[in-house]
């Protein structure tokens, strides 16, 4: 091309190389090995001296244009697709961090993720020091000299705090940690972590990347040395993206930029609206004016995301009776959908933690988690509104 394009743009006309069929839209490459028309040319690929595909668990030319997009997007050299957003986030743990490591969290992260931190990496001597999202005399006291990553979420899943990802950038520089920020709620239309100072940055594409809730998906993008160590571990144990699943959501990335727009505004649209309701305490959404974190979020975001959440009076009790009264939004785990979503994190993706646990990383009783479709906004406030009523009774 004569001119730099943009990285939406990008988004859209990256593909695979056309077939003898030179068909318009990307060919699906549902194989699960690739062959070699000689020897030698087998021998390099399994050297790494050529580019050859092999087996779909190490690449494949589907998968590659997904993960181009991805990198495009982002603004990152490389990078590498998984079955899962969680296998992503396993995966970077896993391919940059060993046995005698210590691991900054911040203590609002996703439930799966607080396990994987808690639980499972002490088994492999990795250690982890959660800390509140915007403690950073916190966050300063909490390097050890064998620190050497930090990961965040932001905006975290689901209190939708935010955090400074200059202010980490340089504290990350400062210390020379990894800077690993889990991208998800933001996508990569939104906020690009890259342009702060960000190492590796992760996705569940199965969220706002895929935007229909088909397929699940992970991605993990970044500097290209970091990423070779991730791939080699992925390679090895087998956490790849199955091509059907990269064809949905290479067609997908064509849509996103329109997407979010929608998303993002029907999000605040609702997010204002239960400003004023009298069966709710609180509601927040990064662009709301009364979010604890609103001067950092209109810094580095271009809008609030699709995601807002609120405490619903009454408790637990209140929260389930406010699932059972909906009558058009979906109850279920998932978000980033066409449909709107309504959860309650306490007794479903937060409910294997303990009281106390719950409380460190900002799950209260009465949360309330909804993830604004691309309905009209006011069929989405309505059902919310009666729901509410229905949920004091």
């Amino acid at each position: 091309m004569s001119q730099e394009l943009d990285p939406i743009t990008k988004a859209i006309r990256i593909r695979a190389p056309k077939t003898l069929q030179n068909e318009h839209s990307s060919p699906l490459y549902l194989t699960s090995s690739f062959t070699f028309d000689e020897a030698e040319t087998m021998r390099a690929a399994f050297a790494d001296e050529n580019d050859e595909n092999i087996y779909s668990r190490f690449s494949n030319p589907t998968v590659d244009e997904f993960v181009a997009k991805m990198c495009a997007l982002e603004g990152c050299d490389d990078g590498f697709a998984t079955s899962t957003g969680m296998s992503a986030i396993f995966s970077t743990f896993m391919g940059l961090l060993k046995s005698g490591d210590h691991l900054l969290c911040c203590s609002s992260v996703f439930g799966s993720t607080f396990t994987i931190v808690n639980k499972y990496l002490p088994r492999w001597g990795i250690t982890c020091t959660l800390i509140p999202a915007n403690d950073k005399e916190a966050w300063e006291a909490a390097v050890q000299p064998n620190t050497k990553m930090l990961y965040l979420e932001t905006p975290t899943n689901p209190q939708l705090e935010v955090i400074d990802l200059e202010w980490a950038g340089q504290f990350t520089k400062k210390h020379n940690l990894i800077f690993n920020v889990d991208n998800c709620f933001a996508t990569p239309l939104l906020q690009r972590p890259v342009d702060f100072g960000a190492d590796i940055i992760v996705h569940s594409a199965t969220k706002w990347i895929d935007g229909q809730g088909r397929v699940l998906g992970g991605v993990i993008v970044g500097r290209k040395d970091l990423i070779k160590e991730i791939y080699l571990f992925c390679r090895n144990t087998g956490p790849a993206m199955s091509p059907f699943n990269a064809w949905v959501l290479s067609k997908s990335l064509e849509t996103l930029d329109v997407r979010m727009e929608r998303h993002c505004a029907n999000a605040l649209k609702i997010a204002e609206t239960l400003q004023s309701n009298p069966n709710v305490s609180w509601v927040k959404y990064p662009f709301l004016k009364g979010h604890p974190q609103y001067d950092i979020a209109i810094k580095q975001m271009k809008a609030g995301g699709g995601v807002l959440c609120f405490e619903i009076k009454g408790g637990v009790v209140a929260g389930r009776k406010f699932l059972d009264a909906l009558e058009l939004l979906s109850v279920t785990a998932n978000l980033g959908d066409s449909r709107s979503i309504a959860s309650h994190p306490a007794s479903t993706t937060h409910s294997k933690l303990t009281d106390e646990e719950r409380a460190s990383v900002g799950i209260t009783p009465g949360l309330i988690r909804i993830s604004a479709g691309l309905e009209k906004a006011e069929d989405v406030i309505n059902d919310i509104t009666q729901a509410l009523e229905k949920s004091m009774a």
